[in-house]
């Protein structure tokens, strides 16, 4: 069927400018780490899209390497974009890519040199059938290739017009800072970074959100859900279509122990005494700081998608309920 967004898109959701730049990014942002690869369903996928866009959410997040089989979201992604998002209507959205992590066999296909990130890049647009990305992002240090190296070919693939922003992913507070300094000095200010963020997963707040703030640089979380544990898909144990009992996902069943689930029942309870899922207050959660900038969010149904939006209703916290949420997430 042909695709017709619709016209109150943009009514609903919330936009937040990203650090210091002109850019505004939507608070909840769709990425295509999971569901979107060889090995799902692609009309699934893309009905998820469609609704997305419908939704407001009008960045969409994707890596080379983002799968399984590694390229096949990006394949899957353009596909989607040349059935339904012709013409102008890629001047509505903001697409992004990464590279970093093992993409291709041999000495330059993975990590952070000049060779790989510009190969990575130009084999993304490929497959996407794309002639720019929105922003690409140096997916993770290297510690065997000089961060001005790294730097620079961020830099060289904006003054390309490959991208049109500059971000970096997974970098600690002390690279990050090092990592802006270098892209200002180059001239293509570093504008967003994407850390693995969340109830259970908070790195972030030793240092690298005031890092960011200082140099006015917005903040995208990943993994937002703990891999599906900030759900309720874990409230009576494993069930078997979930992350942890797929043979290629990244949450493995030992994560998920006996403490961590009587600690994800506490957070459901508080959740439900807000009106929300747990999900919608994970989410929620995040986004009551103001250094965030949006939070990702992957999807598997339509209808798992507009639960994760509908965190946008209620972003507000007591401080009796924040001080209860600190004392569960500290036992």
């Amino acid at each position: 069927m042909n695709y017709t967004p619709s016209p109150n898109r943009y009514e609903s959701m919330k936009y937040n400018r990203c650090g210091n730049s002109g850019l505004l990014l939507p608070a909840i942002s769709l990425g295509l780490w999971h569901n979107f690869g060889s090995v799902d369903v692609f009309e699934n996928g893309r009905a998820i899209v469609r609704r997305a866009f419908d939704r407001g959410i009008t960045h969409f997040d994707l890596a080379n390497n983002y799968g399984p089989a590694p390229g096949s979201a990006e394949e899957n992604f353009g596909s989607i974009l040349k059935k339904d998002f012709p013409g102008w209507l890629r001047d509505e959205l903001i697409i992004s890519s990464k590279a970093g992590y093992l993409m291709w066999p041999g000495p330059y296909g993975e990590w952070g040199s000049r060779k790989y990130l510009l190969s990575s890049l130009n084999q993304s647009l490929q497959r996407m059938g794309l002639e720019y990305v929105d922003i690409f992002y140096s997916h993770r240090p290297d510690p065997n290739t000089p961060l001005e190296e790294t730097m620079m070919a961020l830099d060289t693939a904006v003054k390309q017009g490959k991208a049109l922003y500059a971000g970096i992913s997974n970098y600690n507070a002390e690279e990050a800072q090092r990592a802006i300094e270098i892209l200002t000095s180059l001239g293509t200010p570093c504008l967003i970074h994407q850390p693995k963020y969340s109830m259970f997963e908070r790195w972030v707040e030793d240092g690298l959100l005031e890092v960011l703030e200082k140099y006015g640089v917005g903040c995208i979380p990943f993994s937002p859900l703990a891999q599906g544990m900030l759900t309720d898909k874990y409230l009576k144990g494993i069930p078997e279509n979930s992350r942890a009992a797929k043979s290629h996902g990244f949450l493995k069943v030992d994560e998920i122990t006996q403490d961590k689930l009587t600690t994800i029942q506490k957070l459901n309870q508080v959740a439900t005494d807000r009106n929300q899922s747990l999900a919608q207050m994970a989410l929620s959660w995040l986004l009551k700081d103001k250094r965030i900038t949006s939070v990702l969010i992957g999807a598997s149904s339509v209808q798992q998608l507009d639960n994760n939006i509908d965190s946008l209703l209620n972003t507000d916290y007591t401080s009796d309920e924040l001080n209860n949420i600190e004392i569960i997430l500290k036992v």
